[in-house]
């Protein structure tokens, strides 16, 4: 039998932000950078369906901007936000600083090539995102 989760954005947003800034201080700063993104694409996805936006039918996955991480999912805010926060999740998507460098392959890397700058500005950018909701 497969465990079904209820989802929650902003409490995984939050969860994830939480996570990655316990592993700041260790020597696993590029486990918190990963985790930072997670966090900030949550914070958006939340924002999405406070906007009115709905994941689409699960035949759909493969466009759904639910199930799309960076830059993708920047790219799918830009055209298709709507509803009362698409100004604000626009901006996000079209800030060219915002979670820059940050990928979804980074799960499959050795981690050597994740800088500490880049972490330190995605947990800047995954706390502001949260802080906005």
């Amino acid at each position: 039998m497969t465990q079904s989760y209820g989802t929650n954005m902003l409490a995984a947003a939050r969860r994830h932000l939480a996570a990655g800034a316990t592993l700041m201080p260790t020597d696993r700063k590029d486990v918190a950078g990963y985790l930072f993104g997670l966090a900030a694409e949550c914070a958006l996805k939340h924002m999405m369906q406070d906007s009115g936006m709905r994941p689409l039918p699960r035949e759909q996955r493969r466009d759904d901007p639910f199930y799309a991480h960076f830059e993708e999912l920047k790219s799918i805010i830009r055209d298709r936000a709507s509803g009362r926060r698409s100004g604000e999740l626009r901006r996000y998507a079209e800030s060219a600083s915002f979670m820059q460098h940050w990928d979804i392959s980074m799960r499959y890397s050795d981690g050597r090539a994740i800088r500490s700058e880049w972490v330190d500005r995605w947990h800047t950018d995954a706390k502001n995102v949260i802080d906005r909701i």
